[in-house]
């Protein structure tokens, strides 16, 4: 994929790098019967009170109808083109079936419009963007879309340029290894999708200048250490200050940055095989 660095023309410019889209997307506007309109709330609750900060502005768009579930099982559909999402890193393919329905996908790299792709309950040809179960999909194939429970939809593996990738399958379920590194069983009859997910350079993008972050809806952030005590644990003191605590908190006092969030004793414990390595073992 293609990646745009501009002669510095600008200060924007200068720091800018842009991802080389117009060379995989091939169908510029989107299918009207898939959209939808998405209230934005600018991070306000139904009272009108702010409950995410930094959140507000930013260019209009519409939500595009993806099928996470691919429940139109053992039918081929072709792909009419790869369209770009606003609201997503990847880049999503539109699938026309016989019956003349039209779904979203996740494109993966190398689908390329006229191709046939299908969702099946069994193995199929191992190409690009056929889905199946995990039982069916060959060792070592990297995988996207993947549901961790059987029905659930393809809930994760959907970023630009991830891919988990099939290790072993024993029994009735299949070890998995994950983007960040984590190992997990999953039932053998979930289903994934074959291939790595498209636009894979997303990674290299730089944004360059303020105007286009607020573009994408964020607005400024102020540092705590740049305010008053009472706004902040980590304001007050003169001058440029460190924040003055072991660790760094949020504005209401809680631990930030780094905290472990995910609750002990989940259900789905029992299924992690080995956890993602610490950012010191890498």
């Amino acid at each position: 994929m293609a990646f745009t660095l501009y002669k510095p023309t600008t200060p924007g410019r200068r720091h800018a790098g842009v991802s080389g889209w117009k060379t995989e997307v091939t169908k510029r506007t989107p299918e009207k019967s898939l959209l939808t309109i998405r209230k934005r709330t600018g991070g306000r609750n139904n009272q009108g009170k702010i409950t995410t900060r930094h959140r507000g502005g930013g260019a209009k768009r519409m939500v595009r109808a993806l099928d996470i579930f691919q429940d139109k099982l053992d039918v081929p559909g072709t792909v009419l083109g790869i369209e770009y999402d606003p609201n997503r890193t990847a880049y999503l393919a539109l699938l026309q079936y016989p019956d003349g329905e039209k779904r979203y996908i996740i494109a993966p790299v190398g689908l390329k419009p006229g191709a046939q792709v299908i969702s099946a309950t069994k193995r199929v040809e191992v190409i690009t963007g056929n889905r199946m179960p995990l039982k069916d999909i060959p060792v070592g194939m990297a995988v996207h879309a993947l549901e961790i429970q059987p029905g659930r939809g393809g809930i994760t593996v959907r970023s630009a340029g991830s891919s988990a990738t099939i290790m072993a399958v024993e029994g009735d379920m299949a070890q998995v290894k994950m983007p960040s590194g984590e190992i997990r069983a999953i039932p053998g009859h979930a289903r994934a999708s074959l291939g790595q997910v498209s636009n894979h350079d997303h990674s290299n993008v730089r944004l360059g200048k303020a105007g286009r972050v607020i573009l994408k809806g964020f607005r400024p952030t102020v540092r705590g250490k740049a305010m008053n005590p009472v706004d902040h644990p980590h304001g007050g003191g003169e001058g440029n200050q460190p924040i003055g605590m072991k660790h760094p908190k949020t504005p209401w006092g809680k631990p930030a940055l780094g905290v472990k969030t995910r609750k002990a004793g989940r259900y789905s414990d029992a299924f992690i095989l080995k956890r993602r390595p610490k950012k010191t073992d890498k």
